[in-house]
């Protein structure tokens, strides 16, 4: 009985967490106060004290939550088939995206500032991604699909271009919406990366569910 209290409240502290992730990493938390976080989490600030004894708690929950969702994102290859290195692309795609949309410049620096530690743990975490990408990149060089670029340049072109091109301000100074943006992006992208004689094998009407999924995400948290 004891295994199954703790059970449901390191879901309850999950669950509570989880609210936290799009709004910190958007905006940063060093102006929040415990009152302001536990308004975030939709809980009174007696619960907010019942699981977390401090903001340092909550941070330590928020990026370890968010380094292990880093963590577990899906593997990309290498395969044999180049049919799969079409489908790892748009799952890519997908994944580069979400975190663009959810890890902003200013949660970074004041992450790096505060809690150094917890900033070196997150950095790992994207850092593993990077060499994961950069070896689904080149085996799709060596077996003739993608262009022979320098692979840490394309994955840093998704961290800095993603970024920006999803910034509101951006989009709103540029007239341009954010569905056309990320449209325009994926066909730079598609362009960028698969030789001529190979761009056929990437079916393009996959990606438009998944865009539109992207941009409901994206408008929802505005």
């Amino acid at each position: 009985m004891e295994i199954q209290v703790a059970d449901q409240q390191d879901k309850t502290k999950i669950k509570s967490l989880k609210k936290l992730i799009t709004p910190v990493m958007r905006d940063g938390f060093q102006a929040l106060r415990m009152d302001d976080i536990a308004k975030l989490m939709d809980v009174s600030r007696a619960t907010l004290y019942k699981h977390f004894s401090s903001k340092e708690e909550v941070m330590e929950g928020v990026v370890r939550l968010f380094a292990d969702y880093v963590a577990n994102l899906e593997d990309l290859g290498p395969e044999e088939d180049d049919n799969v290195y079409a489908i790892g692309f748009q799952r890519l795609f997908e994944q580069s995206v979400t975190l663009a949309g959810k890890i902003s410049e200013v949660f970074m620096k004041e992450l790096q500032a505060v809690y150094p530690e917890l900033y070196d743990e997150l950095k790992n975490a994207l850092n593993e991604r990077e060499e994961r990408i950069v070896r689904f990149y080149r085996h799709g060089q060596s077996k003739g699909v993608f262009n022979p670029i320098n692979e840490h340049l394309l994955v840093l072109q998704d961290v800095i271009l993603l970024r920006e091109i999803m910034n509101p301000k951006y989009l709103l100074s540029r007239n341009i919406s954010i569905r056309q943006s990320l449209v325009d992006y994926y066909r730079l992208k598609k362009t960028q990366l698969f030789i001529a004689e190979k761009a056929s094998i990437v079916d393009d009407s996959k990606i438009e569910p998944v865009i539109d999924y992207l941009v409901d995400k994206f408008t929802s948290t505005l």
